[in-house]
């Protein structure tokens, strides 16, 4: 006789067997059990018609008539293959086979039984006892095979209970349900719903899905007792306000709890439900909802366009690129000097974005004679000008590098943008232009001059914009990339300074603006962004390793290292003395900074770009200094140009 085979072993320790892990039963060993079903099938719809006080006909003894009805259902069940099925995935096929094999065992026993009494004049079996037996045995043969579908539905659900996630849904709405419709669905997803949050105070009696709805009061009331027994809490972002979101996330936070984002409705769709489904990041909390523009006129600008972007291969150029590409421009060219980054940049655009026209080009921008053709080539409609060098320690140690590519390069393209009646040429510039403390902030206001002193050039066409922001969330070498890292290695984790704060924006969203701003000017103009509210990074640091699950100065140091040279505590994004006129939208302005003349600007740039090529770094600091009055030195070897 065969055994039952289990893939998983006895336990000797709990003398527990695993009836989720039972492998499937040898296929007679169904048969035989459907029979034994027949037989009290026949024999509960025989107690019945006696029950009625009815009695069978005399013809042929019961048991052979019993008999001969058991074998013509076997012979039909055999026909129908209703025993090959796994019962614990049994569907409505196998319940449909089972019913066709029952009514052709009785309607093959009334043609016997017509036929018998067509030709001897006697009926061999009642008809009421035929329907009687064939609803029972239906009953019966489907009765089993949902009973063992249950069990084992119910076995498998309490061990996949045991070792998932047990989670609320922050909210009650249509999109909550929805959510954990796709959940609980989904086996191979590892949570376990509780139940779900109400953003109401007051008491909930009705379930959704058959879950609790627990409202705000109780929830945190359970949870200040210790009495909630829940690892985690499912946050849908888009339907929070941001101060919403911050009560919610501080309230987990101190309760370690674990916060999960869950993805958008749209992404629910998608077959990778598993990795849509993430722990809350610092991105998502520093988040403000992205402004929308007019996007029909930033369609309009790219359509068919050709378009050029520097840095191209960096954070905030591929993100232009990839904004770009949505707009079914003619050409897209990146510019970019780093080899390895452009390459990758490469493969991605070419994997997302097949139908688009790149060309991708390998060039310095302070070389002008690589450009020129560039520009005679190809009729470019814009230019995205990301291309510099951005971070402040580096910049401070090498100031010549700085002028070379932040000022020469700008320059270049901007000249060249011009001669070849560019449509408009949209720079990337940054709050650090804004009083500048250090030689990059210094080296890009000098490009914002040199690019604003153009546009009133005779003979100029094109239309010079510049757009200013600050931190970009995840750019490559910000503050959040790095601490993460340091996170990931167990710390510590190093501030410069307790009280220094930042501006941040998501790189979408610095980007958004950059495009829509080269819609919006008429020229000249330079565009700042409300970015709310400045963040402390010190604050910013404590969230991060909360949200990563560890206690701040208990599983995590934080130390600090001293402001870095030419580095301050504030950013700012308008100068002090900086008049600013309001645009089509309430959260971009237009800053009235100071110009000069193109003559005087062209000079004085020639002057640093000149020093810059012999690598004086104190003659560079100097004449960045007597072009941008307000740049006085921080924490810098260059502190004594200021006296």
């Amino acid at each position: 006789m065969n055994k039952v085979k289990n893939s998983k072993k006895f336990s000797l320790n709990d003398n527990v067997l695993d009836l989720a892990d039972l492998k499937f039963l040898p296929r007679w060993v169904i048969l035989v059990i459907d029979v034994l079903l027949l037989i009290s099938s026949l024999s509960v719809s025989h107690l019945l018609i006696l029950g009625l006080d009815v009695k069978h006909y005399n013809v042929f003894p019961l048991f052979y008539v019993f008999l001969s009805i058991i074998a013509i259902n076997v012979l039909y069940m055999h026909l129908f293959r209703t025993y090959l099925g796994v019962i614990r995935h049994s569907t409505f096929v196998d319940l449909f086979k089972i019913f066709m094999a029952n009514l052709s065992s009785v309607l093959t026993v009334l043609i016997i039984n017509y036929s018998y009494y067509l030709i001897f004049y006697k009926k061999l079996i009642l008809i009421p006892f035929l329907g009687l037996y064939f609803a029972i045995s239906c009953l019966f043969l489907f009765v089993f095979r949902l009973c063992v579908k249950g069990i084992f539905n119910i076995i498998k659900e309490n061990k996949r209970s045991s070792s998932r996630k047990k989670i609320f849904i922050l909210g009650d709405d249509d999109t909550s349900v929805t959510i954990a419709q796709v959940i609980l669905s989904n086996p191979n997803l590892p949570f376990d719903i509780k139940g779900f949050i109400s953003y109401n105070s007051k008491k909930v009696s009705i379930k959704l899905l058959d879950k609790k709805i627990v409202s705000k009061k109780d929830f945190i009331h359970s949870l200040e007792a210790g009495i909630n027994d829940v690892d985690g809490v499912l946050v849908i972002k888009e339907a929070l306000q941001k101060e919403e979101l911050d009560f919610w996330v501080n309230l987990f936070l101190e309760h370690n709890l674990k916060i999960y984002k869950a993805p958008s409705v749209q992404k629910l769709r998608s077959n990778d439900i598993i990795n849509n489904i993430k722990t809350i990041q610092i991105e998502d909390l520093l988040n403000r909802k992205q402004i929308k523009l007019d996007n029909l006129e930033v369609k309009k600008r790219h359509f068919q366009k050709t378009i050029l972007v520097t840095g191209g291969a960096g954070s905030i150029g591929g993100e232009i690129v990839r904004q770009v590409a949505q707009l079914e421009p003619l050409q897209i060219v990146i510019l970019d000097q780093s080899e390895t980054p452009l390459y990758d940049t490469e493969l991605e655009m070419r994997e997302l974005y097949p139908h688009i026209n790149f060309k991708f080009i390998l060039a310095d921008i302070s070389n002008y004679s690589r450009l020129e053709p560039l520009f005679a080539k190809y009729n470019f409609s814009m230019v995205y000008h990301a291309a510099a060098y951005k971070h402040v320690p580096l910049v401070e140690d090498n100031p010549h590098e700085a002028v070379l590519v932040n000022v020469l390069g700008t320059k270049n393209i901007a000249l060249l943008s011009s001669k070849y009646n560019v449509n408009r040429f949209v720079m990337v510039s940054t709050d650090k232009a804004v009083n500048p403390t250090n030689v990059m902030g210094a080296s890009k206001r000098v490009a914002e001059l040199f690019v604003q002193s153009l546009q009133n050039v005779g003979g100029n066409t094109t239309k010079f914009i510049t757009t200013r922001f600050g931190n970009v969330l995840g750019s490559n070498g910000s503050v959040i990339p790095h601490f993460r890292k340091q996170i990931e290695k167990g710390g510590p984790v190093t501030i410069t300074h307790p009280e220094i704060v930042r501006y941040f924006m998501t790189i979408a969203e610095a980007c958004e603006l950059v495009l829509n701003a080269g819609t919006m000017g008429s020229g000249g103009e330079i565009y700042v962004f409300d970015m709310g509210d400045p963040v402390k990074i010190l604050e910013l640091a404590k969230r991060m390793i909360k949200l990563s699950g560890f206690e701040p100065d208990l599983d995590i140091k934080i130390i600090y290292t001293g402001l870095r040279p030419g580095e301050k505590l504030y950013e700012e994004l308008l100068s002090d003395n900086t008049k600013t006129l309001p645009t089509s939208h309430e959260k971009i302005m237009i800053s009235k900074d100071p110009t000069m003349e193109f003559a005087e600007i062209d000079q004085m740039t020639d002057l640093v770009i000149e020093f810059s090529r012999k690598e004086e770094k104190q003659e560079i600091v100097k004449v960045l200094k007597s072009i941008v009055k307000e740049f006085k030195s921080n924490n810098s070897i260059y502190e004594s140009l200021d006296k």
